[in-house]
């Protein structure tokens, strides 16, 4: 298989990862730490970026605070035109963004042009779209209600789908009329670098859009705490979330918490299981399993169990695993180690706890002897109580679990301390919302349909807290303000 050749713009990501963009310049940071990444298909280091500390994040704020007072007052056809043009530079650099994505996270090149860098472009759309008609100001009687930027708000991004969840938080931010200090993951930081560097191009004012990379316990702890931050909106695991809430509480900060998922895929008995099994599959292992809201555990009529197995295991079976940027491949290599060896112990739990081993199972995929690859992996038969039905994977790992009837279906859906998307599949549009209605999470999708950044993305329950995407998005970065009287 040809490998995808690389775009020469890809080292300027790499070459200023010794900085941060602070108030609009590239600057050193306070005490430089070097911090590798790894190239997850080697499992070697390619580069090096430098790890921020509380001074860091002191100067980003202080910019952002100092741009606030003018960027807050700042019109609405002057945000709009702001991100017209962050916009338009992002598209610009699309090849370049995608071909960083494969290198620092393991995504397929072809995944990283059609669905990473996409949907990053698809966010910044919407909030232009949702700014264009907002309405700032309403009377109410004798008041006037109004929307207000909250302030300077500290942005902390995950590694799994980086400009997606750096896109939706920003572009609604600036909408807003917010300022942004952002801290993506260090594990995936140099497709932020670039984003930073679209930024710069688009002519942003100073201290409106602020970079410092590093470590949570070094960087995301001092924004989370930080008095002059006003709001924190983190994407990334349950245990993050926890941290951070805490550490936000003392200056008692707005904290919006996009977490972790163990989402349920009920297929009702009338649903055509041809379909609805193989985009089940292709769902669940999307981003090689890597997304907080995947369907990671079917749910089937106990009677369709060998149908379903069946479809399962040739629809897993037929993912091409292999070298990010070679043409055919579909799922590369996991991001990183630590989630190599977190995937492969819960694959050896199901094993271990009695589960029927459909397709995949221990070790990498025939003919990778190295990299963070695992076989795309169904387990049938699954118990609810089994690990890999309660735990959140991350990995391109299937449960299949039977059930009984549609209320046992519904409890076995909801018997989970995450809740941030469901799925159900029925030809019967009515009764799959009367189900849809019944199951506690935050997004719920029929019959696989077209992702929407329109669509409010948050959780229930452990799956935190908040809304992203379209107009609630934007209003989490917004404070209402009511002005009461009338003449005298």
């Amino acid at each position: 298989m040809n490998a995808v050749a690389a775009p020469a713009r890809e080292s300027e990501a790499y070459e200023s990862g010794d900085r941060f963009f602070i108030g609009g310049r590239w600057v050193a940071p306070a005490a430089p730490v070097a911090i590798e990444v790894v190239d997850p298909s080697t499992e070697r280091p390619f580069a090096r970026v430098a790890g921020g500390n509380a001074a860091d994040v002191d100067a980003a704020v202080a910019a952002a605070r100092e741009a606030f007072a003018t960027y807050s007052r700042s019109s609405r056809e002057e945000r709009l035109a702001l991100l017209e043009r962050i916009l338009a530079v992002y598209r610009r650099r699309a090849g370049e963004l995608a071909a960083v994505l494969s290198r620092e996270m393991g995504v397929a090149l072809s995944f990283a042009k059609a669905m990473q860098v996409v949907l990053g472009a698809r966010h910044i759309e919407a909030a232009i779209d949702v700014l264009k008609s907002y309405p700032f100001e309403r009377p109410e009687g004798t008041m006037l209600v109004r929307k207000e930027p909250i302030g300077v708000c500290g942005l902390i991004t995950p590694w799994n789908w980086p400009l997606n969840q750096i896109a939706c938080k920003v572009a609604p931010a600036l909408a807003a009329g917010c300022t942004v200090v952002l801290k993506p993951s260090e594990l995936s930081p140099f497709n932020a670098l670039v984003f930073a560097r679209v930024m710069e191009e688009a002519d942003t004012p100073p201290g409106v859009f602020n970079l410092v990379n590093g470590t949570g316990d070094a960087v995301g702890a001092a924004m989370s705490s930080h008095p002059d931050i006003d709001m924190i909106s983190l994407t990334g695991s349950t245990r993050a979330g926890v941290l951070v809430a805490k550490a936000a509480a003392d200056t008692v900060k707005r904290v919006t918490l996009e977490l972790g998922g163990k989402s349920a895929n009920i297929l009702l008995p009338d649903a055509d299981f041809g379909v609805a099994v193989v985009k089940g599959v292709a769902a669940g292992f999307r981003n090689c399993g890597q997304s907080c809201s995947a369907p990671t555990r079917m749910l089937v009529p106990v009677e369709r169990l060998d149908e379903v197995e069946a479809l399962a295991k040739a629809a897993a079976e037929s993912l091409v695993v292999g070298e990010p940027r070679a043409e055919a491949t579909q799922l590369g290599p996991l991001a990183n180690a630590a989630q190599f060896r977190k995937v492969a112990a819960l694959i050896q739990a199901g094993i271990d706890e009695g589960a029927k081993l459909v397709a995949g199972g221990p070790g990498r995929p025939a003919g990778l002897a190295s990299g963070f690859y695992v076989r795309p992996t169904v387990f049938s038969r699954v118990r609810p109580d089994m690990r890999i039905a309660r735990e959140e994977i991350f990995g391109p790992v299937l449960s299949v679990i039977p059930y009984r009837d549609e209320e046992e279906a519904i409890a076995i859906a909801n018997g989970t301390v995450y809740g941030l998307a469901g799925y159900v599949q029925s030809r019967d549009l009515e009764h799959a919302r009367r189900v849809a209605k019944r199951l506690r999470a935050g997004q719920v999708h029929i019959n696989y349909p077209e992702w929407s950044p329109f669509a409010a993305f948050g959780g229930f329950k452990q799956s935190g807290n908040g809304r992203e995407y379209g107009v609630a998005g934007l209003e989490e970065y917004l404070e209402t303000q009511t002005i009461l009287g009338h003449s005298t």
